[in-house]
């Protein structure tokens, strides 16, 4: 038998999704196992597993050793890690070409970890279900600015707040051709095919598949390259990458979506250039954010 205090980072979730990260050697069906045998118990009375946990609750947990793990502390080499902005909530870091987001030591998270610990701002051993994560991603072979919430409420925030799109994302990119008009929109259907790792335009409405849209305007134009400016309306993998080669503009470099091979760019000319907080409403802590743009160092 364990007992678990409820700390700030845990407060607001379900009982179920608070025990698959921190037993996560438990499989889901044992876990919903032990929440059905009562072996879960706040103030001596089981929990369901939709009942929600506060800050300052006891967990009695009755489950066997062997499914409670040790949270070490991160092992990134942070060096070299490029922060644009940081407050007491949010990191804005800017990502260079060839790095990948998660997974790994080398990774942008596992640097951005790293990093917190050293400064005292993060501490796994005294965190049961929290870590430090990234609320936006970006392909490895996309360079640019990506954020990570450094607590669960700016995490909640980071999420809610691109999902109402009142955080605008906007790329730059490298594209072959010429536009006939200077500014447009492009909106297609897309479907992810898993064993390709690519993206297709399909027809309206196709099974799985989801819309999405964007904003270019051409900013400069030199031979048979255009440098664009891109704003998202939407989250969809590959978005401007697929929808600008179906437009016949693939991004220069990038040959998995039909541009040829480049000397200069041995990938995609892309990059989340500008990150702009716009709340339609006061926001807890991120008050000071309102309204301010941050940029990449990173040009094309």
């Amino acid at each position: 038998m364990k007992i678990v205090k409820i700390n700030v980072n845990d407060s607001g979730q379900r009982v179920d999704k608070f025990l698959s990260k921190y037993l996560p050697a438990m499989p889901k069906s044992l876990l919903y196992k032990q929440l059905r045998k009562k072996r879960v118990k706040r103030n001596g009375k089981a929990l369901s597993a939709q009942d929600i946990i506060h800050a300052g609750d006891e967990l009695y947990l009755y489950i066997c050793d062997e499914f409670f793990t040790e949270r070490k502390a991160p092992v990134g080499n942070f060096e070299g890690l490029s922060v644009v902005y940081e407050d007491d909530n949010i990191l804005i870091a800017d990502k260079p070409v060839g790095q990948k987001a998660h997974g790994g030591e080398d990774s942008l998270l596992s640097q951005i970890q790293s990093y917190l610990y050293q400064k005292g701002e993060y501490d796994p051993e005294k965190e049961h279900s929290f870590a430090p994560a990234l609320s936006n991603r970006i392909d490895r072979n996309t360079c640019g600015l990506v954020l990570a919430a450094k607590n669960a409420h700016a995490q909640r925030v980071l999420n809610e707040k691109i999902k109402a799109g009142e955080i605008r994302k906007e790329y730059r990119c490298l594209v072959h051709g010429r536009f006939t008009e200077s500014k447009g929109e492009l909106e297609n259907w897309l479907a992810i095919s898993t064993t390709e790792n690519r993206v297709h335009v399909v027809p309206e409405g196709t099974k799985g598949s989801v819309t999405a849209q964007l904003l270019y305007e051409v900013l400069h134009e030199q031979g048979e390259r255009s440098l664009l400016h891109v704003t998202l309306l939407t989250g969809r993998k590959h978005q401007i990458r697929v929808q600008l080669a179906e437009a016949g503009h693939p991004l220069v470099g990038d040959t998995k979506y039909g541009a040829p091979r480049d000397a200069k760019y041995a990938y995609q000319a892309l990059c989340a250039y500008k990150l702009t907080f716009a709340f339609t409403s006061p926001t807890e802590g991120f008050e000071n954010l309102c309204g301010h743009s941050f940029e990449s160092r990173f040009l094309l």
